[in-house]
């Protein structure tokens, strides 16, 4: 991970400058939200939202062009959306089989569609900018789903995750204590169960009916679907009723997890097979940690970032020998302000995008 320079504004008729490690992209608002698309077709496209305190936000959607080294926003794919979005993700489908989705979580789970039509013609461009039918628009909201069935108002959607194995399944966390499971292909509700005693903060997939969550109650617990009476506590925060914040679930090993303690610089390496006690605990942040991010091809490497405007990728192969005086990470980079957001691209997994303030950086690792 290299952090000497920033080559966002070259001319890109440096090939050694257009193998630059670091891109930029400048939001015009503060980024909250921010993910990678995982189609093989959409190399290097993410979606970002914004944090502005009234009711419309928005979305864009920015592509790198890999020749230029430009990361642009296509102003035909940018669009308006209630509130600030807890989460942003792309379908998992990397062969491209199904329709262009993205969802959305803020009042509501929402689903948007998206036609990416490369032979838009520069005029046809216009047209649409000039012209605000819904023919026109590139993105199209398929499916809003409310988790609560007894009110048209529901608790706020903290966050929720894409099942990979069965993309037709996303499981939400909210902070009326529930996790739903949706089958968005059919609208429906699959399951809801009260997961927590307090706000359920983050949830995420650990295989086809296996998922885990995160709350204000302290806990990470387990649930299977095939028996939703019971789940597991896999992991209780030290502090009583400190909340844990956020979640990551070992995609190439599943018997590794990661969660974040509100207000704390340590992540915390769970082992599910032993239960409580961490296998490791990652403590050379020097401020909050705000996210996590497992390698998407490697069961031992995860990065981290938070406050003191640090990524810290660890290799955590080690783990469970005991390390004098803990383990330090193997790669570190240095943002210009607080790391809020940070997501390793499944579809290439030598990048990695982080958000502070309204810039979005994607970084080679």
């Amino acid at each position: 991970m290299v952090a000497n320079s920033d080559h966002q504004n070259h001319d890109g008729s440096d090939e050694q400058q257009r193998r630059s490690e670091i891109y930029t992209y400048e939001a015009p608002w503060h980024i909250y939200a921010m993910n990678w698309s995982v189609r093989r077709d959409k190399k290097y496209r993410l979606a970002i939202s914004s944090l502005v305190e009234q009711y419309p936000n928005r979305v864009e959607i920015v592509q790198l062009d890999d020749s230029n080294g430009h990361i642009r926003s296509d102003p035909t794919l940018s669009f308006e959306h209630p509130y600030p979005p807890t989460k942003l993700n792309f379908i998992p489908d990397k062969e491209c089989q199904k329709p262009d989705l993205l969802a959305s979580s803020s009042d509501f789970l929402r689903i948007w569609r998206i036609s990416d039509d490369d032979d838009v013609t520069e005029t046809d461009n216009n047209s649409h900018n000039n012209n605000n039918s819904s023919s026109s628009r590139r993105v199209e909201m398929k499916s809003l789903l409310n988790n609560n069935r007894n009110n048209e108002f529901c608790g706020p959607v903290t966050s929720f995750d894409w099942n990979e194995a069965e993309p037709r399944r996303i499981g939400t966390s909210s902070i009326d204590t529930t996790c739903t499971i949706w089958d968005i292909e059919k609208e429906t509700v699959d399951t809801q169960l009260i997961a927590h005693d307090k706000e359920v903060y983050d949830i995420a997939w650990g295989g086809v009916g296996v998922f885990a969550s995160v709350s204000a109650d302290g806990s990470v617990r387990v649930f299977d679907l095939r028996d939703k009476e019971h789940s597991t506590i896999i992991y209780e925060s030290s502090e009583p009723d400190t909340p844990l914040v956020r979640l990551g679930w070992n995609k190439q090993d599943p018997r590794y997890m990661a969660t974040i303690i509100m207000d704390s610089a340590k992540v915390v390496v769970l082992d599910i097979r032993f239960p409580t006690l961490p296998v490791v605990e990652l403590q050379r942040h020097q401020a909050s940690v705000n996210a996590i991010a497992w390698a998407p091809h490697s069961s031992c490497h995860i990065c981290t970032a938070g406050d003191d405007s640090q990524a810290l990728i660890w290799d955590l192969s080690s783990m469970g020998q005991p390390v004098e005086g803990g383990l330090d990470p193997i790669l570190a980079y240095t943002a210009g302000a607080e790391i809020e957001q940070l997501q390793w691209s499944s579809s290439q997994p030598d990048w990695v995008a982080i958000a502070f303030a309204s810039k979005l950086q994607i970084l080679r690792v």
